[in-house]
């Protein structure tokens, strides 16, 4: 995701020593003092086409029953409704209403576990309860969800609509819906009125329910399947990349929790050998990942205009050498790991489950001042990026890698700036029953990369980036992760899932009047034109895929182009003379 830069990490240590204070995200819904005149925003503080999406109110239910309520009420006025989350995740416009006169319903306030049954092992919760939270109050009756994204600060329900996932081919896969056994949803109804549909594993629609994108109503509670409390020894291994599209299908059925990380330009690559282990070896372990810790505003200031300086420059070297800091600076750290919750003394590291699977500790709050934050909060100079994510089948991600090392060598530079946000993150999700879920077995690619303040302002190597997009999206057929990307990957989507039409048959019943979809949405679903924005600059931002020079930034030396590697790709790419 994203990370604070190793290079400034020894000069700034002295503020994270002194000061520990955090203040958590802002809520992303800021209205006036009676919860009318309403703006939301993700947790970012940008969607990918910059617009500011507004709401003429917002409500926050705390109870199911006030939750039916608020879904009547706007059914009996044909009110379009969108769903907030606590921090606002979400990349894409998911949560975005037409117009201004629409309703946003926080899940801010269902927040309770329900139930928690030892016996049958599993959890009940309202959808608005965090990752953290269910993480813990699993631990507590000695019980754990085995696969889970590794940022704590999603809710269930979002995590759930937009299919988020950990890294695993065992089991039923990483994917977290998969896992769900039962959920209740409330949807709009005819003649004025909100239905809830309690739907269970086997049930006709359970598969659409599933990954919703928030299409279908607003999911109130959810009961997961468990597993009993285990402990688990990580090693990270880095390794030449040379035979990286050889390994990755093995590796992954070889160790349970296994990821990769990779490092294009070092020609490198970082195993994570993770495997369960006997609840009786000896560890207690943690895994409180560096860049999702609190972060000094100074650092993050210094960090920013370093980056904004080299890409004004063109100064590919010196990403490259801050890139080869941060490396370093992580991985002499461990990446986060301590044997003990302090210190880390050596590989493995032992600990239980509940105490690695995700973390996120810069959304503490001991304080109200904005000394140190999450790396990304838009209120402090910090990271503003891109984040390009998605899916390749198994069958071929060893291709794609080999693509992907064939541009490197054209242009050894030119993922540094990947590297400075550590890399390429490849995980692991299988095939899923979700109508909207995974189509097969596949390797998830996270990328996350500079982006400009200035949206008509092209990054260093544009052009490469664009063609790994490209080449992902279109030569392999991959499936874009719902909660991320830019709007290209989203063009066409619907058509590539096998069950999309089932998909719509269940929105039309559930959503009859389509008072929970948007323009966005409706685009998105193949139900609109298309989601990419023909302008001036639009490539740069991911809006479109360039075709004439101007969706570039010719004034700036980048023109429409092909790929180098990918033939077919269109790219915008610097031209020093025409």
């Amino acid at each position: 995701m994203v990370l604070l830069r190793g290079l400034f990490q020894s000069c700034c240590l002295f503020l994270l020593i002194f000061v520990v204070c955090c203040i958590p995200p802002e809520d992303p819904i800021k209205c006036s003092s009676d919860n009318t005149d309403c703006t939301i925003t993700n947790s970012y503080g940008a969607f990918p086409d910059r617009s500011i999406c507004l709401a003429a109110e917002v409500a926050f239910p705390s109870t199911e029953q006030e939750l039916i309520s608020i879904v009547s009420k706007a059914s009996r006025n044909k009110r379009k409704m969108k769903v907030a989350t606590r921090y606002s995740h979400s990349i894409p416009k998911l949560v975005c209403l037409d117009g201004q006169d629409g309703l946003l319903i926080s899940t801010k306030y269902l927040n309770r576990t329900l139930k928690v049954d030892v016996e049958a092992m599993t959890i009940t919760v309202e959808s608005g309860v965090t990752l953290r939270q269910l993480i813990n109050e699993a631990a507590k009756a000695g019980l754990a969800l085995p696969y889970t994204p590794y940022w704590w600060g999603l809710t269930i329900g979002g995590l759930l609509s937009t299919g988020a996932h950990g890294s695993t081919l065992w089991a039923n896969g990483s994917s977290v819906h998969d896992y769900l056994l039962e959920l209740r949803i409330v949807t709009p109804g005819f003649a004025g009125f909100a239905r809830v549909w309690s739907l269970k594993d086997g049930d006709k629609d359970f598969n659409a329910a599933k990954v919703s994108l928030g299409v279908l109503g607003v999911i109130s509670q959810v009961t997961l399947k468990l597993q009993p409390m285990f402990k688990r020894s990580i090693t990270y291994l880095t390794k030449d990349d040379s035979d990286l599209g050889d390994k990755v299908t093995s590796f992954g059925n070889e160790h349970e929790f296994a990821d990769i990380t990779w490092y294009p330009s070092q020609r490198k690559a970082v195993y994570r050998i993770d495997d369960r282990v006997n609840t009786n070896s000896p560890g207690n372990g943690l895994y409180d990942y560096t860049p999702f810790r609190p972060t000094a505003s100074v650092a993050l200031g210094v960090i920013r205009t370093t980056e904004d300086f080299q890409e004004s420059l063109s100064d590919a070297l010196g990403k490259c050498l801050s890139a080869q800091t941060v490396i370093l600076t992580l991985k002499t750290a461990a990446y986060g790991l301590s044997n003990n919750g302090i210190l880390f003394t050596g590989y493995p590291v032992i600990g239980y489950h509940n105490r690695f699977q995700a973390s996120g500790t810069c959304l503490d709050s001991v304080d109200d001042a904005l000394i140190t934050a999450c790396a990304w909060d838009p209120r402090v100079k910090g990271e503003f990026f891109h984040q390009t994510t998605f899916s390749v089948g198994l069958s071929v991600a060893k291709s794609f890698i080999q693509d992907v090392q064939k541009l490197t060598e054209l242009e050894p530079k030119a993922m540094c700036g990947v590297e400075l946000y550590n890399g390429i993150l490849m995980r692991y999700v299988k095939a899923s029953s979700a109508y909207l879920g995974k189509q097969e077995d596949a390797m998830d690619f996270d990328i996350t990369y500079y982006r400009s303040k200035d949206p008509l302002t092209p990054r260093l190597y544009e052009d490469i980036l664009e063609e790994v997009e490209q080449l992902a999206l279109f030569k392999y057929g991959a499936l874009p992760h719902w909660g991320k990307n830019r709007n290209i990957a989203f063009d066409g989507v619907i058509n590539k899932y096998k069950n999309a039409k089932e998909f719509l048959r269940v929105k039309k019943v559930y959503d009859p009047f389509g008072l929970f979809s948007s323009e966005w949405t409706d685009q998105v679903l193949g139900l609109k034109n298309s989601v990419t924005i023909d302008k001036e600059g639009c490539a740069l931002e991911g809006l479109c895929i360039c075709s004439q020079d101007i969706h570039c930034a010719p004034n700036k030396g980048y023109y429409c182009r092909p790929g180098k590697v990918y033939k077919d790709a269109r790219v915008c790419a610097r031209v020093t003379s025409k």
